[in-house]
């Protein structure tokens, strides 16, 4: 609960972090063969997502840049190459963050989850998020 006796999971200043490339490669659509139409097409789903939620989304990517049309989603990629690069932006910046308990990070790796559920974090699996989103109208 917050002060305001609001509970978190409810809070209009909770804000979503992604591990981008996670929640890609939840479902085994072929993505590897069209890794820069993968992640233009979750960009685009968190978009619509931000904008009917209220809610300020960031993704981060591991890789090299894409070139999105991200709306209202702050797009990160990764600052350097190689394993746990985008995992350890998204604890780093979990670490940094103010208010690190109006986080959720949507990530099913678990020693990521485990990083920021550390600092305070909430975290969602990347399968049942990205199923959220296939099921938007």
């Amino acid at each position: 609960m917050r002060a305001t006796g609001e509970p978190t999971h409810m809070s209009a200043r909770q804000r979503l972090l992604v591990d981008g490339m996670n929640v890609i490669g939840s479902r085994p659509t072929g993505w590897w063969r069209d890794r820069p139409g993968a992640i233009r097409e979750l960009v685009e789903g968190l978009v619509a997502y931000a904008e009917e939620s209220g809610q300020k989304v960031s993704v981060v990517f591991d890789g090299k840049p894409v070139e999105v049309s991200a709306g209202p989603v702050e797009v990160a990629f990764a600052t350097r190459q190689g394993p746990d690069a985008a995992d350890d932006e998204i604890a780093k910046r979990v670490a940094a963050d103010p208010d690190p308990g109006g986080l959720r990070v949507v990530t099913s790796d678990s020693r990521l989850a485990q990083r920021v559920r550390d600092h305070g974090a909430e975290v969602v699996g990347a399968g049942g998020f990205r199923r959220q989103l296939d099921e938007r109208p």
